[in-house]
């Protein structure tokens, strides 16, 4: 076992081990995994799986080297969260067999982002050698407003890759109805709606052969990514409201809602 490995798995045992068990569980699904990609020879996914391993350290770096605290349930959150997007979502395909995973993960991403967003402002206000005292509402704004932030940045991650990169982050949908003024045929700043569309034909030009190629979409028109991009956006926004409104109670009343200290990290006393 390599000092590293050692390290964390003692890290658990000393103070968190309710989740010592999801750490270790976790980590052996990806080395299965990972050794059965190295069989296929899929090195794209091997990547991935190496990747995972180390985004597994993220909490152990935050907890020993900034000396910040994250709850357990927390902590177990962002393991599964690290799994559930890497290994079963992008290996295992569960973005494709479950239409609905990726909606699952992006409103679970709004609702921890703003609870790292409310974290680092609340332990600002908590501060005695910060004079600054941010009102409830302020700060489950701030919290907000950092998860949205995130949000963006992440679709402007995607939309790059899929434009310089070619690959497929932003998910095509189907869609049988458009509006659009580039089809208005005289020119004006009128939509033209084209409704019940059965199917779209792409012709391509391959230089190479010096020919067309014929695509055709069954059952629609391709929309490349507006929809899938708006749709992880608006569930951010709903997860980063609902832990706004919990951060903002608690704030309030501490003693009566310590149902979202679950999800706030704290700066760790010890020196």
């Amino acid at each position: 076992m390599s000092k590293m490995s050692k390290k964390i798995k003692d890290f658990y045992k000393e103070n968190k081990k309710s989740t010592l068990i999801v750490y270790v569980t976790l980590r052996i699904l990806v080395i299965v995994c990972m050794i059965g990609e190295i069989l296929r020879k899929n090195w794209d996914n091997v990547f991935l799986c190496v990747l995972t391993l180390v985004l597994f350290i993220i909490p152990y770096i935050v907890d020993r080297k900034l000396k910040i605290k994250l709850p357990d349930t927390l902590e177990i959150i962002i393991l599964l969260f690290i799994f559930s997007a890497e290994i079963l979502g992008e290996i295992q395909n569960f973005y494709g067999i479950f239409s609905q995973w990726d909606t699952m993960l992006h409103t679970l991403n709004g609702f921890l982002c703003a609870a790292i967003g409310f974290s680092l402002i609340d332990i600002l206000n908590r501060d005695e050698k910060i004079h600054m005292k941010l009102s409830p509402k302020f700060v489950a704004v701030v919290a907000f407003c950092f998860s949205m932030t995130v949000g963006v940045l992440w679709e402007f991650f995607e939309f790059s890759g899929d434009r310089f990169l070619n690959t497929d982050m932003q998910k095509d949908r189907i869609v049988t109805q458009i509006s659009t003024v580039e089809l208005n045929k005289e020119g004006k700043n009128v939509p033209v709606i084209v409704k019940n569309i059965d199917h779209t034909i792409i012709y391509s030009y391959d230089e190479q052969t010096n020919s067309y190629t014929e695509t055709v979409i069954p059952n629609g028109y391709l929309d490349i990514g507006l929809i899938d991009t708006m749709k992880d956006l608006i569930v951010n926004f709903i997860g980063a409201v609902v832990f706004s409104i919990f951060g903002w109670l608690y704030i309030k009343n501490r003693d009566e809602h310590k149902f979202a200290e679950r999800f706030i990290p704290v700066v760790r006393n010890d020196k």
